[in-house]
């Protein structure tokens, strides 16, 4: 298949692994920012080609796992309203809040529903303008476009009904952090190929050099990863810092400007806390005041609930890169995706799925 198989082939990939291990001199530590890099590293064996001394390690790139059991509570309170349509992405019907999820409250007789798009959402709220239907919107810069052109509509059509929980994050401020961690171990990352095809990666020049760190912007196959891990060790080797893009067929410098533009009118950059990494100055996505009718927590007078402890959950350390999947007590026994304790045993994209899918026996 064009544009995949030949980013699979098994000869190339070994060429580049072969070349990473002759140009790598001293141990090095990578983490990937981006879900989907960390299902197809751990699928491909990609860190089993790569000599020891050269670490891969798995950051928070995954929307879903971030997004705090605070909003998560909310969102249950929401769903459970017998006057709300809850829609929300079929991620996060299954990540456990304090309580339980939202496939509980949809079984206990809640109004939830799986959407595949924000627009979704809107158009029910006009086909049952007697109800009220919320949009729980979660995702990257890659999903706020989207969401942001749902409230235009909704705002340009008159829709009363329609109003958004946000738990939109922003990556750039998320790295940052990583990077000014007393413990930091990370000597580079890989970008995620997708937000940057929205966004550009402007915002990670100052940081590559505020913490010489080198960052380069890659895509998800095999070839594409091993690319973006080359250029990140030469770039160790040779003492630079820079941002490099290997994902030319999708991403330029500058990024999509008019989904940028979308986002601007509509969202602001606020504080938001992570799953592992706590708050977070400019790491979420608010809506503007003049688009607060739409926001959900003001419409229903939502409070943030205090949360509990995460019990012998450990998701935070392996969003942070501080733990693998398999080195949690809990990993394949208490936790697994039919019975998850955390985001990351849920998600498509988290962490703990990727190994208990592909690599249990990683221990």
């Amino acid at each position: 298949m064009k544009y995949l198989d030949e980013y699979r082939d098994a000869a190339s990939v070994k060429a580049l692994a072969d070349a990473i291990a002759r140009r790598q001199t001293q141990p090095w530590t990578l983490m990937e920012v981006c879900g989907g890099q960390t299902h197809s590293i751990v699928k491909h064996g990609l860190d089993r080609l790569l000599p020891a001394s050269l670490s891969l390690i798995h950051g928070p790139g995954c929307p879903v796992c971030v997004t705090p059991e605070a909003i998560i509570d909310q969102a249950l309170e929401l769903a459970a309203r017998p006057d709300v349509i809850f829609c929300s992405f079929g991620d996060m019907l299954r990540v456990p809040g304090s309580q339980h999820d939202l496939l509980t409250v949809r079984a206990r007789g809640g109004d939830v529903r799986m959407v595949y798009s924000p627009l979704d959402a809107l158009n029910l709220a006009r086909e049952h303008p007697e109800r009220q239907v919320v949009f729980f919107a979660v995702g990257f810069e890659t999903t706020a476009p989207t969401t942001a052109m749902a409230v235009l509509q909704a705002q340009r059509f008159g829709v009363r009904n329609f109003s958004l929980l946000v738990a939109h994050v922003r990556v750039p401020p998320a790295v940052e952090t990583l990077l000014s961690a007393p413990d930091n171990r990370v000597n580079g990352l890989l970008a995620a190929g997708h937000v940057c095809a929205v966004m550009g990666y402007t915002e990670y020049e100052p940081i590559a050099a505020r913490f010489r760190a080198p960052i380069v912007v890659t895509g998800f196959e095999p070839l594409d990863i091993l690319r973006g891990v080359l250029s990140c060790v030469e770039q160790l080797e040779e003492g630079r810092a820079e941002v490099e893009n290997r994902y030319g067929r999708a991403v330029s410098r500058e990024g999509n400007r008019p989904a940028q533009a979308l986002m601007e009118q509509v969202f602001e950059p606020v504080t938001l806390s992570w799953r592992g990494l706590d708050a977070i100055a400019d790491s979420g996505l608010g809506l503007r005041p003049e688009f607060a009718d739409f926001d959900a927590v003001r419409r229903f007078e939502l409070s943030v609930p205090k949360t509990a402890s995460a019990g012998p959950c450990r998701s935070g350390e392996v969003l942070t890169g501080r733990l693998k999947p398999f080195e949690c007590p809990a990993f394949g026994t208490a936790c697994t995706p039919e019975h998850p304790l955390g985001a990351t045993m849920v998600s498509s994209e988290g962490a703990c799925a990727a190994y208990y899918r592909y690599r249990r026996d990683a221990a």
